[in-house]
């Protein structure tokens, strides 16, 4: 059986910082990112590729509000929000690597797969929404949209101020589809799944599927779904080669490998920021202490590259 691999693309990927996001630049940032996937197909690995959409989604947010306030079209809940992300980004995603694999005289299909992934809707996450969405609003604007839609906001921290809509993420625990996830990849397909983290769905007491008003963070899930379906590594594409401790600091230090200890160590000194690095680190903790073999963080473009990358190991690699 060949080796799984379960890939997830971070916005670095796909935006970068310095970009305001046109489709031609994303084509492109996700073309050059793909590349470096191609030794992997080359070498025999099936691949699943998550993805994250915060900037998307976040355009996605922006344009409900614009069609509410200028031409009275109804707003769409967030669970719905990022399913229309999933689908754009899962359709350029495969638009571009069909391209890739073109150039390389490789033949593959590729499957986008519209995820829905099972959150616990008594998740402590939806008592204190945190993940900061959508467009920055003055105060009168928020406490308007509070007052009318329910919407919980947090002032921004950022020079320009302003208030912006904060949402719940809870923490991923289950797959919708992983069977059918899983026997695509294996049969050599390439899959894209777990978009984004995910649309956030519960059961109900009917079991019923009902979605959630809140976001997935990309990687637990893209983690969560390499554990359930036995993947044996697990790669995180971000904009750092390798994972530092001290970060910006007269002591910075590289950490080119990582045992789970050592990894967890860190995290509980506060190493790795809440907002950045530790939800990454986290996530390759639980795909390695779930059975995986490996998980990497590195740059975007580095992953072909094997002197570049982070490798967290349940013991350190000889």
């Amino acid at each position: 059986m060949n080796k799984l691999a379960v890939i997830a693309l971070g916005g670095n990927a796909l935006l970068r910082g310095n970009q305001i996001g046109t489709i031609e630049e994303q084509e492109q940032n996700t073309f050059d990112t793909l590349e470096n996937i191609v030794y992997m197909i080359k070498e025999g690995y099936d691949i699943i590729i998550g993805h994250g959409n915060g900037p998307q989604v976040g355009n996605i947010l922006m344009r409900n509000d614009a069609g509410e306030q200028m031409y009275n079209i109804p707003q769409m809940p967030l669970d719905v929000c990022v399913a229309d992300s999933q689908g754009g980004i899962g359709y350029m995603i495969e638009r571009m690597l069909r391209n890739v694999l073109k150039k390389h005289g490789i033949e593959k299909n590729v499957v986008p797969v519209v995820t829905s992934v099972i959150v616990d809707k008594d998740d402590p996450a939806f008592k204190d929404p945190q993940k900061r969405v959508g467009k920055i609003y003055s105060k009168e604007e928020a406490d308007k949209l509070a007052a009318d839609k329910g919407w919980e906001f947090k002032e921004e921290v950022k020079a320009d101020g302003g208030w912006r809509r904060v949402v719940p993420s809870p923490k991923p625990i289950g797959i919708m589809n992983q069977d059918i996830i899983e026997k695509l990849a294996r049969e050599g397909n390439i899959v894209i799944a777990v978009g984004g983290g995910g649309v956030p769905v519960y059961i109900d007491e009917k079991n019923d599927v009902r979605p959630a008003e809140a976001v997935i963070d990309k990687d637990a899930a893209s983690s969560l779904l390499g554990s359930k379906i036995g993947a044996d590594e697990f790669y995180i594409l971000t904009d750092v080669p390798y994972v530092y401790i001290n970060f910006k600091k007269e002591n910075e230090e590289i950490k080119e490998f990582l045992n789970i200890a050592d990894a967890e160590k860190y995290m509980e000194e506060g190493q790795f920021s809440k907002g950045s690095m530790a939800p990454k680190i986290q996530a390759c903790i639980d795909f390695v202490k779930k059975g995986g073999n490996k998980s990497v963080i590195t740059e975007s473009t580095k992953l072909e590259d094997r002197t570049y990358g982070t490798k967290i190991t349940m013991e350190y690699e000889d």
